[in-house]
Order: C-alpha cells, then sequence, then structure tokens
C-alpha cells in the first residue's frame, strides 16, 4: 500500500530512530515496503537498513528509490523523524481520498523556539511527505532531490503527527 523512502548519509542512528516508528504499520500491512537511498554514507548505514529488512540504493539516491518503488504511493521521510502513533489511519484515509500530497502535522515536541521561527526557513521535507509514486517520478526527472520533491507542492497537512528530525 506504501512504500516508505529515506534519504540518508551518515546518520545510523537517525535511521534507526525512523525504522522503529515504522514497526506498527508495517505489521498492519500499510508499510509494504522501506528502501533506504544512500547518499554515500561512511557510517553503518548499509547495516542498520541490511539488518531492518530495507531495500537499500547505494548509488541514484533518491530518484533510484522512486524507480525501485512498488506501491503507488509513497512516504518520504528524514532519517531521524519519528512518525506518532497512529500515523496509519489518517495517511490510509487521505490516500483512499486524495491524489495530492500530504504532511504530517509537526508534534508539539518538536516546535522551534518563537525567533528560530521567525529567523529561520523550515526545511521541507521536515513533516514528511505523502506523495504519489507518479508526483514523485516527475518532480525527480527534474532532477529533484527527496528535499527537492517536497518543496513547493501544494498539500494538505494530516492530523497525523511527526516529531521532527533535529538537525
Amino acid at each position: 500500500m506504501l512504500s516508505v523512502l529515506i534519504e540518508t548519509r551518515d546518520d545510523e542512528e537517525g535511521l534507526a530512530r525512523t525504522l522503529a516508528s515504522l514497526v506498527g504499520a508495517a505489521v498492519e500491512g500499510v508499510v509494504r515496503e522501506v528502501i533506504v537511498c544512500d547518499l554515500g554514507s561512511t557510517d553503518q548505514t548499509h547495516y542498520v537498513a541490511e539488518h531492518a529488512g530495507c531495500g537499500y540504493v547505494a548509488s541514484g539516491g533518491i530518484k533510484a528509490g522512486i524507480a525501485q518503488a512498488k506501491s503507488d504511493w509513497l512516504l518520504l521521510v528524514e532519517p531521524g523523524a519519528r512518525l506518532a502513533e497512529g500515523w496509519t489511519e489518517d495517511a490510509v484515509r487521505h490516500m483512499s481520498r486524495l491524489s495530492m500530497a500530504a504532511r504530517f502535522t509537526r508534534s508539539r515536541a518538536s516546535n522551534r523556539p518563537f525567533w528560530a521561527r521567525v529567523t529561520s526557513r523550515p526545511r521541507a521535507l521536515e513533516q514528511a511527505l505523502i506523495i504519489t509514486r507518479k508526483q514523485a517520478m516527475v518532480q525527480a526527472r527534474n532532477g529533484a532531490d527527496a528535499e527537492g520533491i517536497a518543496r513547493g507542492l501544494a498539500m494538505k497537512t494530516l492530523d497525523a503527527e511527526i516529531v521532527v528530525a533535529q538537525r
């Protein structure tokens, strides 16, 4: 039903945290596969992905991951982000009704201080992204990385929460 793509570089700990938050959805059958798109890691990212049973793309980035994905819907998420319990119901409801992209609501635990919100621009992918494979392929053909795919899209914000990866 949903392929999860995680583009990473030297973030084995963050990858492990994100994968742990996806276990329940995999058991429920919502997450069909997880593909780790490595951007040249020199740490143990490959072993974390392998031990978790993920697909692993060593070159080609997110574009190669999209090409390998089996589902019509993709979830792009940053390593270190954790989806809050119960996110699957909201995601499935969205995918059954709409074809537009969606992101998750930032958890209160992830709120940035006021000054940081005023002076810095949030990362486009920090709230993850649910997108059709077809839409993602169009963006990736234009040379976009995972962050670029999420930038500039009209999207719905789901009620389900995400604890944003710390950068």
